[in-house]
């Protein structure tokens, strides 16, 4: 480790921009994604503002640990998929559920009455051809000036990765999965 001295000056200026909503991905084969999009959730919810959180690969009766938490603090999280496809008893179904939870998540972004959408595993439906990518581009870019969409898992599609304010790419350097180790409860559900 290179020990570095502390800077003593701000190492940027204060941007000269306006505000508003941004399109935020984090994406990448590296553990986090999610994690850090609830994150961004908690810290809107935190200063008052209106959030809600779609996952698009998780079922509506989930109750993961964030669904607990978001529950308690009055965070709306809502499940809108059928659970990964190596779970699913019917693909077509899983398709049709994504369609369907895209028009509900659309009509979040588009009413302009949130400050903050997270749209978590989106990049699934995505890549396996469920949701139409044009109509989630053109979503993205006609949604109202102060609305921000975060979109989270891997392989984002470039088209979003192009129009998107900021992007992540989580990378995997080492994981615990690697060496055997099971999922762990409170750290990856």
């Amino acid at each position: 480790m290179q020990i570095e001295t502390p800077p003593t000056t701000k190492p940027y200026e204060k941007a000269e921009g306006e505000r508003r909503g941004l399109v935020i991905v984090n994406t990448g084969d590296g553990k986090g994604k999610s994690t850090a999009a609830f994150g961004l959730a908690l810290r809107a919810h935190g200063r008052g503002k209106p959030v809600r959180i779609f996952q698009f690969m998780k079922v509506p009766s989930a109750r993961f640990g964030e669904h607990r938490m978001f529950e308690q603090l009055g965070l709306p999280i809502e499940g809108l998929g059928d659970g990964f496809s190596w779970k699913s008893q019917d693909l077509e179904r899983s398709a049709q559920l994504a369609r369907d939870g895209w028009e509900k998540a659309k009509a979040a972004i588009l009413s302009g009455e949130l400050f903050l959408v997270v749209l978590d595993e989106i990049t699934y439906p995505l890549i396996y051809g469920w949701l139409p990518l044009q109509d989630v581009v053109d979503t993205l870019n006609s949604r109202p000036k102060q609305v921000h969409v975060c979109l989270t898992g891997r392989r984002c599609p470039e088209e979003i990765v192009a129009l998107a304010d900021t992007v992540t790419e989580m990378k995997m350097v080492k994981h615990a999965f690697q060496a055997g180790i099971p999922a762990q409860r409170g750290i990856e559900d």
